[in-house]
C-alpha cells in the first residue's frame, strides 16, 4: 500500500456524515461568497463556501474541479448537494424568475443561496447541520439503526 492510501475501514459515509463535516469546516475556517474558496496563499485550508466545504470534507482537501474527483467521491459529493438542496428546496426555497414572472428552476441553488448578500455564515452552518439531520431522520430506521 502506498503511503498516501488509507485503509479500507469498513465504515460508510453518509451523506449527513459530509455536511457535519463540511459545517465543522466553517465553523474552524471561515465562511466565503463568490468562489468556492477565498483566494489565498497562505493556508491549505481557506474558508469556503458552503459547495466548497462539501468538497472539502469529501475529498480532505481543496478541490478546484469536482469532476476531478474518483467516481466514488463524486458520487459522494454529488449525494450531500443533492441532499443540501433537498433541504434548501424544503426549508430556504430560492427561485429564479424570467422576466415573465414564470420560475425557471424548481430547485433552490446552492450557490446563489450562499452567495445571497443577505446570507449570514451561521445561517450557513446551520443549514448544513440540519440538513445533515434531516438525512438521519429520513434514512434511519425505527429501533436505532
Amino acid at each position: 500500500m502506498k503511503a498516501t492510501q488509507n485503509p479500507a475501514t469498513g465504515v460508510q459515509v453518509t451523506p449527513a456524515d459530509l455536511l457535519r463535516c463540511a459545517a465543522l469546516y466553517l465553523r474552524r475556517h471561515g465562511w466565503h461568497q463568490g468562489t468556492y474558496y477565498a483566494p489565498t496563499t497562505d493556508t491549505l485550508t481557506p474558508p469556503a463556501c458552503a459547495a466548497g466545504a462539501i468538497g472539502i470534507a469529501t475529498a480532505g482537501h481543496k478541490v478546484e474541479h469536482f469532476s476531478q474527483l474518483d467516481p466514488s467521491a463524486l458520487a459522494d459529493y454529488l449525494a450531500a448537494m443533492a441532499t443540501f438542496v433537498d433541504y434548501l428546496d424544503d426549508f430556504h426555497p430560492l427561485f429564479d424568475i424570467d422576466e415573465d414572472g414564470f420560475v425557471i428552476d424548481e430547485h433552490t441553488s446552492p450557490y446563489s443561496w450562499n452567495d445571497d448578500p443577505s446570507r449570514t455564515a451561521y445561517q450557513v452552518v446551520t443549514a448544513l447541520e440540519r440538513a445533515a439531520e434531516r438525512w438521519d431522520r429520513l434514512h434511519t430506521q425505527e429501533g436505532g439503526n
